[in-house]
């Protein structure tokens, strides 16, 4: 009998160690995908994310066969999650075999690898889909409403965790891109004072010769200020 609490407190554990500097995201979506085969007694999960261009991605699976699921689902444009994350809510499937019309490709594929159910749940926080989470199961009408909400509570978490990888990633990114943006202010700055110096004219007229020369040259204002500091650069008066 898996312990639900220590299950979904080692869970809530993973979630805040996406926000530490050695986090591996892969990591986190194998341990994901597995747990929820735990917590929620079913044979197989697996997760699909979407990209920026809303293009979804098998990225988890609790096992070989469930990834290939996944793939084939991807591959041939139909299947539980892919009409999850268009519709952005759950898609029940309690018996593979009457859903032939639905997605008679996959449902013909999972059934061929020994699955009778399948449940999509959405990947959401909001209006911000960003993929699905699909539970197997070898037997039909596996999961009762208890079981389906827990699942989207463990999909919330996910999500939130993924989320807040993604905006720490972006805060990186943009933290670096100031950071950049400042250095190279300060050797620009440098670079003027250096050469108004040199050629014994005001601030503003060594940059406008900063620029020229940079323009001249087909260079980098940046590139030929660094070269006046450390005199690979050389201007004349």
């Amino acid at each position: 009998m898996i312990d639900l609490t220590a299950g979904l407190r080692e869970t809530f554990v993973q979630l805040a160690d996406t926000l530490v500097d050695d986090f591996d995201l892969v990591e986190f979506l194998d341990l994901f995908a597995c747990g929820c085969v735990e917590l929620l007694g079913v044979p197989a999960a697996g997760l699909v994310l979407a990209d920026q261009h809303g293009t979804l991605t098998m990225v988890a699976a609790s096992e070989e066969k469930t990834r290939l699921l996944e793939l084939f689902q991807l591959r041939n444009s139909e299947g539980p999650c892919l009409d999850c994350y268009r519709r952005a809510e759950p898609v029940d499937c309690p018996d593979l075999a009457r859903a032939g019309g639905s997605w008679p490709k996959f449902s013909r594929e999972a059934e061929n690898a020994g699955f009778r159910s399948v449940y999509a749940l959405p990947m959401r926080l909001r209006e911000d889909v960003i993929g699905a989470l699909s539970l197997f199961d070898t037997r039909p009408a596996s999961l009762d409403d208890d079981g389906l909400c827990l699942g989207q509570a463990l999909a919330d978490i996910a999500t939130i965790g993924i989320l807040h990888h993604r905006m720490w990633q972006r805060q990186e990114i943009i933290t670096a891109q100031l950071q950049a943006a400042l250095n190279s202010r300060v050797i620009i700055e440098q670079a003027k004072g250096v050469l108004a110096e040199r050629l014994r004219v005001s601030v503003d007229d060594a940059f406008g010769v900063l620029r020229a020369y940079a323009r001249s040259n087909n260079r980098k204002i940046l590139s030929v200020a660094t070269g006046i500091i450390d005199h690979t650069v050389e201007i004349p008066r």
